[in-house]
């Protein structure tokens, strides 16, 4: 099935689930309530995840091979499972020792059925089948998938952010393997990035529905997933390895600001949330919630268009377009951290900063 397909049917499902979502979370009271820490100002329901998560599965039920589905087994059956977890985290917060257990174990899932990285090697790891892993490559490839699936998590912060961010992340992902004539990772890109397009008509400001964390831990785990199973024949492993790094570099970032913020004031930056993402930063510059999500959405394309770049570079090519990405990273951070005077976080319970902008409201 052409990935233009798959994406236009998980457009479609999207579109035509995400109401009997939001009715069915109403129904059931699965809502988020407004609250100091939060962006919204009225109860809005949460089970977006589920029509993004049926949308990407009916889409790829359209494909016809049955080698594909197999292959696709341990990546939704590892997605499958931090849904599970995040829908019952809305429900009830089952704090992130759980979470991290979670995902941790859906990265297994992945590791038995052959989806890790392949970078470092290591002492061998014999595997169900016959199979086996170097131990550093497993290790990174867990790293990789909690990082990148909490990475999600944290940015689905502002309506939109998050489900912009996976569209273009995953059109990244479908470019670069339709480029290389991946079976496997072009349809799932494309059924990812057709869910969060479909999405977005209710995401958008002012959202109607959430996604909560059923949506944002799934449509985290299938990036990470595709990033490790992308593969380019002939490229140079010192190459290869940036591609899904600059795709994904957006929350990646943004996770980043959020740790060392929050380590600096001092608070745990696992178990405490805050209006300090790069989203309220941005708001609390002047810029609507609209603006502030079209923002991300661009950064977002820039670093995607740069892993196209770096997809054709030469080596001292890809490492300077890496460095520059690093070294304006590096300027983001002191900015909208570092930087006396910056404005660090919205204070509690406002959409714009109250009081004198300069000034950190401590949570």
């Amino acid at each position: 099935m052409p990935p233009l397909l798959v994406l236009l049917g998980a457009l479609v499902f999207t579109l035509v689930g995400t109401p009997a979502a939001r009715h069915l979370a109403w129904r059931t009271g699965l809502t988020a309530a407004p609250s100091p820490l939060r962006f919204h100002s009225r109860p809005t329901p949460l089970l977006g995840g589920l029509a993004i998560y049926g949308a990407v599965m009916l889409a790829l039920g359209l494909m016809g091979s049955r080698d594909a589905q197999s292959q696709l087994a341990g990546i939704l059956g590892g997605g499958t499972l931090v849904a599970l977890v995040g829908v019952l985290d809305d429900r009830r917060p089952l704090g992130p020792t759980v979470k991290l257990l979670a995902e941790a174990l859906a990265g297994t899932v992945l590791i038995v059925t052959g989806v890790h990285v392949a970078l470092l090697g290591g002492p061998r790891l014999a595997l169900p089948g016959a199979a086996e892993v170097g131990l550093w490559d497993a290790l990174l490839t867990l790293l990789w998938v909690t990082a990148v699936t909490n990475a999600a998590n944290l940015l689905d912060n502002m309506d939109g952010v998050l489900g912009g961010v996976a569209a273009v992340a995953a059109g990244g992902f479908v470019l670069l393997a339709v480029g290389s004539g991946q079976q496997l990772v072009a349809p799932l890109a494309a059924a990812l990035a057709g869910a969060s397009i479909g999405f977005l008509v209710y995401n958008f400001n002012p959202a109607s529905i959430f996604m909560g964390d059923g949506g944002s831990l799934f449509l985290g785990f299938v990036l990470a997933a595709l990033g490790i199973k992308l593969r380019f024949p002939g490229m140079p492993v010192e190459i290869s390895w940036m591609l899904p790094v600059l795709v994904l570099a957006l929350p990646l970032f943004d996770t980043c600001l959020v740790m060392v913020s929050r380590l600096r004031r001092g608070v745990n930056p696992l178990t405490t949330g805050g209006k300090d993402h790069l989203s309220h930063r941005l708001v609390a510059r002047g810029a609507s919630p609209r603006e502030a999500a079209l923002t991300i959405w661009l950064l977002a394309v820039g670093s995607g268009a740069l892993a196209l770049y770096v997809r054709h570079a030469t080596l001292a090519e890809a490492w300077l377009a890496l460095s520059i990405l690093a070294a304006a990273a590096l300027w983001g951070l002191w900015s909208l951290e570092l930087r006396p005077g910056a404005i660090r976080m919205l204070p509690a319970g406002s959409a714009r900063p109250a009081g004198r902008p300069a000034e950190e409201v401590q949570p």
